[in-house]
């Protein structure tokens, strides 16, 4: 290891030591290193010093006995086991815009390609309970916008934010997952395929809890300021009025982002948190175009790359257009994309045309063509 490799690993290891002190805290524990001038300034402090600007005793006294050396020591052990680095609010690989937020995580840890951090991102966030219309919307715009060389970053958790991942993957784009948990505990873990896929596809898992740390519900609003930290812009799909994506969306205007909203329907209660939104100002979104004439101009330069007009026009669908058979063309235009059809309503309506093993052979076929999805219980909805 080189003297500059060695000195980070020291740096790296000093602010990971401020992070994990007791009573300490990101705000408390970056102004402390502003106070002393270094983190390894702080960790060579005498305890009355320590005590002097202000920190709790149990805090000073880990940081004075070597105690929150020692915690960071074996940190490093257990998240390299795990294959996971940690980047450190000192190290120069840090991203950028999380690091202007007010209160940064003093260390990340990170599952999958770091510089992936850096690249300009949308967060898509919404409620755990969407309809079929709001996943399809997440999907699909998550999808497009990825297509078009988006990050796309959300939480990992069922309903919108899971959607908003499978639509980036749909893409062959890259999506980074910010854990309630430690990077070691995968929450919830029906999405363990998905992480998989995130990782393959070049994308992140990222999280500020030390290694082992449980789902517990109070981590998750504390994430979510991670999560608006390191877009440019947060769009917000379906989300009721107490919520977590509330949280998000205020920690993006605190954060001085961009907020975009897609609107619903005024009779379903997930799309109070969106509506409201667009009436306060937030951009109201329907396509991916929405979002993209939003983004800085030098961001989309950067994105947009120069065309082969020979390869034909782009397309904003998120599944490529397959040749459909009559009878499957019929089963389609009585599914709705907002609304779901039990199985049992579209054998009744469609007995005397069509046989019910036909209807679940059509079924089975548009499922595997992307044209529809199987909801939970037998019911279908038309996909965007």
């Amino acid at each position: 290891m080189s003297a500059t490799e060695t000195a980070s690993r020291t740096g790296s290891m000093e602010w990971l030591a401020i992070a994990l002190t007791p009573g300490l805290g990101p705000a408390r524990g970056r102004r402390l290193v502003e106070f002393f001038g270094s983190a390894g300034a702080v960790l060579r402090a005498p305890l009355t010093e320590l005590e002097a600007a202000g920190i709790q005793a149990m805090s000073a006294q880990s940081l004075s006995s070597g105690k929150s050396l020692e915690l960071a020591g074996e940190e490093m052990t257990r998240a390299l086991a795990a294959g996971a680095q940690i980047i450190t609010l000192g190290d120069d690989a840090y991203p950028i815009h999380l690091k202007q937020i007010y209160d940064p995580p003093l260390a990340l840890y990170v599952r999958g390609e770091a510089s992936v951090l850096a690249q300009p991102g949308i967060a898509v966030v919404g409620t755990r309970h969407p309809t079929p219309y709001g996943s399809g919307m997440a999907e699909r715009l998550s999808c497009d916008l990825a297509t078009r060389g988006l990050v796309i970053l959300s939480g990992m958790a069922r309903g919108v934010d899971t959607a908003a991942h499978r639509g980036t993957i749909t893409a062959q784009g890259k999506t980074v997952a910010v854990f309630g948990t430690g990077i070691d505990v995968l929450y919830p873990k029906e999405n363990t395929r998905l992480s998989e896929q995130i990782l393959s596809l070049g994308g992140a898992l990222v999280s500020e809890f030390p290694m082992g740390t449980f789902a517990a519900p109070q981590n998750f609003p504390i994430r979510n300021r991670i999560i608006s930290g390191l877009s440019i812009g947060v769009l917000v799909i379906e989300a009721a009025e107490y919520s977590g994506t509330r949280i998000t969306a205020r920690c993006a205007l605190e954060q001085n982002r961009d907020v975009f909203a897609v609107p619903g329907n005024v009779t379903n209660k997930n799309s109070w948190g969106p509506n409201t939104l667009i009436k306060q100002g937030a951009k109201l979104v329907a396509t991916w175009e929405d979002v993209w004439e939003e983004l800085p101009e030098d961001v989309r330069l950067a994105l947009t790359p120069e065309r082969d007009e020979s390869q034909g026009p782009e397309t904003a669908s998120l599944f490529v257009d397959t040749e459909i058979r009559p009878h499957e063309k019929r089963i389609l235009a009585l599914l709705k994309a907002d609304e779901s059809t039990h199985i049992d309503e579209l054998v009744d309506r469609l007995e005397p045309e069509l046989s019910p093993s036909e209807i679940f052979a059509a079924l089975f076929e548009l499922e595997l063509a992307g044209k529809i999805r199987q909801m939970p219980g037998k019911n279908f909805v038309k996909s965007f």
